[in-house]
């Protein structure tokens, strides 16, 4: 099964090998190459990186070379992303030297922490005339309250599908893309999330609106329904020409998400999967779910593997659960084929922090969780173990701990003059993966120190893995 990260391979073993497909025709109006190269000679960069989605990794050569010819910068393609591809590669793009990055395709629309990015989204087909069609049949009452929102490679006609609605309906939004971090505060009434931006001049907030999606189905329409459940969605697929009514269970999804909450409150070990180095913010976080797992009494292990799939997290046996610190759009990690559930620092916050409550209101960025962000609950004071209200797991029907101990005490500088060593004390540390290595039957690869006779190094096997020198010559 393909996660949010990546696929499982097997599309990949089943293709056909072909010729390599030709570039496509209007290279210059498809990937904005004038518009790229004043960006380069603006920022006067003089060497950036290309990043592209695979379905459009064809293209890159062709790109690289007329946006060198045209920019004199020297372009590097980065073949392969560390994490998802909608987030900037700012890592792949220092591996390079890079001063900028060029983001090609769809795109979670995450501020970055070092680089000047540009986003080019592309220009997909759309029928503007069926799109509005669509909408009149799926909205007949000319006083309908509706924000549109759609794909980023979509954007690019919303200014001919406004132009086209709101002469006939006077309350219909159209939201902004946002790149990056948006300038000054929000204005009264003004929706700032997931890379869009819009402004609700009416009274009663976004829960009476409707929203109509210019996409396909995805990861994105399924981040803006859980986000704003409260939302009756409505889409329109460019690629078929057809709209429907939204029919996800919202409420289905939720209790799913709710479920891994309880899970989360059971835990007693946690790994913190790092799934982005390039959202700005994510070292904070890092640092807030830290903080709070300690003062939960929870164990946590920070790993940084790359895509997760199932077989790298299932090297962590001993970890109760996870919690993947990633863009908006990757944050909701299908974690039905992983040995461990994986869930969302939102959702850990539901579990560990005894002061936010849920409200209905779900959220993916973790940007909203930070000190000083629209969504940010302060941590509250320690209670006494004696004190504490006993809490029962809705799943085992155990007993645990739901109260938060005192902060950790600031750690004094570490001192320069010598002190005796106490022969008389040893210090021990009582680690979960520890006690979980110690109790399984197979450890792995045992030294045998001192058991093993020693022998001289012998000349192995040469050639691939599929076809040894030694094997090839008993076959003939």
């Amino acid at each position: 099964m393909a996660t949010a990260f990546s696929p499982d391979g097997q599309a990949a073993l089943r293709r056909a090998l072909g010729p390599a497909p030709a570039p496509r025709g209007d290279i210059d109006g498809c990937y904005e190459t004038g518009r790229a190269a004043a960006f380069v000679r603006g920022g006067g960069f003089r060497k950036v990186a290309l990043q592209f989605p695979d379905q459009l990794l064809q293209d890159a050569v062709a790109v690289a070379a007329r946006l060198e010819a045209e920019s004199g910068a020297e372009v590097s393609v980065l073949g392969d992303t560390t994490y998802g591809s909608c987030c900037v590669d700012e890592v792949a793009a220092e591996h390079v030297g890079a001063e900028a990055v060029l983001h090609y395709g769809p795109a979670c629309l995450s501020p970055c922490r070092k680089l000047p990015v540009l986003h080019i989204f592309g220009q997909q087909p759309l029928d503007v005339g069926r799109c509005a069609e669509v909408f009149r049949e799926l909205y007949p009452e000319r006083q309908s309250r509706v924000v549109v929102l759609s794909d980023v490679v979509y954007a690019y006609a919303m200014g001919e599908l406004e132009q086209q609605l709101c002469p006939e309906y006077p309350n219909v939004v159209f939201s902004q893309l946002v790149c990056g971090e948006p300038p000054g505060p929000a204005l009264p009434g003004e929706v700032r999330q997931l890379g869009r931006r819009f402004r609700l001049e009416a009274g009663g907030g976004l829960q009476a609106w409707a929203v109509f999606y210019v996409g396909a189905e995805g990861l994105a329409l399924t981040n803006f329904m859980l986000t704003w459940n409260r939302c009756p969605f409505s889409s329109f697929d460019p690629a078929t020409g057809q709209g429907r009514r939204e029919t996800l269970n919202v409420n289905r999804a939720l209790m799913r998400r709710l479920y891994l909450v309880e899970r989360a409150r059971d835990a007693r070990v946690v790994g913190v999967l790092v799934g982005t180095l390039g959202v700005a913010g994510y070292l904070e976080v890092l640092q807030h779910l830290r903080q709070l797992l300690r003062r939960a009494g929870k164990r946590s292990y920070t790993l940084a593997v790359g895509k997760p799939n199932p077989a790298k997290l299932a090297n962590f046996p001993e970890v109760d659960i996870f919690v993947l610190v990633a863009c908006a759009q990757n944050s909701l990690l299908d974690s039905s084929d992983f040995y461990r559930p994986v869930v969302t620092p939102y959702e850990l916050e539901l579990a560990c922090n005894p002061a936010r409550e849920w409200t209905g209101n779900y959220l993916t960025d973790f940007r909203d969780l930070l000190p000083g962000a629209c969504a940010h609950v302060e941590l509250p004071p320690a209670v006494p173990a004696a004190e504490a209200v006993p809490d029962v797991s809705l799943i085992t029907g155990e007993m645990r701990a739901a109260h938060l101990g005192d902060p950790p005490a600031a750690q004094p500088p570490p001192s320069t003059s010598l002190a005796c060593r106490d022969q008389t004390r040893a210090l021990a540390e009582i680690s979960p993966a520890a006690s979980f290595l110690e109790s399984r039957s197979w450890r792995g690869l045992e030294q045998q120190l001192g058991q093993t006779p020693v022998s001289k190094a012998v000349q192995g096997r040469r050639g691939i893995a599929i076809a040894y020198e030694e094997e090839g010559g008993e076959q003939s």
